[in-house]
């Protein structure tokens, strides 16, 4: 009697070992980086009876043709946002496109400021 010989199926790539060096290496990097940079030395901040302060913070983003939107606030007037009280004490980040006309810009953080807000930053990319 004859049998015939099975037929051999070619094997893919073994993909378990690639994982596990994977897995290996996110749990190296993980155990070795620093997520914040330590403080030079401990501090204790004073004791206060007040209530704890609200950090609010709001994006502010400019386009190149000059056009005007905030995160968590309504409408695209910067004038409108003063009446509304929308920027009182707030930290401001302002997003605007590199090619805004400088115009724009200082005109908008003209218009953030006298909405009251505490401070005004502008993100930047690195060169």
């Amino acid at each position: 009697m004859r049998f015939r010989e099975a037929e051999r199926r070619e094997r893919g790539e073994a993909i378990v070992p690639m994982i596990n060096v994977v897995f290996l290496l996110l749990i190296f990097f993980l155990m070795t980086a620093t997520i914040a940079p330590h403080a030079p030395f401990e501090v204790v901040p004073p004791a206060s009876d007040a209530d704890e302060a609200e950090v609010r913070e709001v994006t502010v983003f400019l386009s190149a043709e000059g056009a005007v939107a905030a995160s968590g606030v309504e409408g695209t007037d910067p004038d409108a946002w003063a009446a509304s009280g929308a920027f009182e004490g707030a930290t401001v980040l302002l997003r605007a496109d590199a090619s805004a006309k400088a115009s724009d810009l200082v005109r908008l953080v003209t218009r953030i400021e006298m909405a009251g807000a505490e401070a005004v930053s502008v993100a930047t990319a690195p060169r």
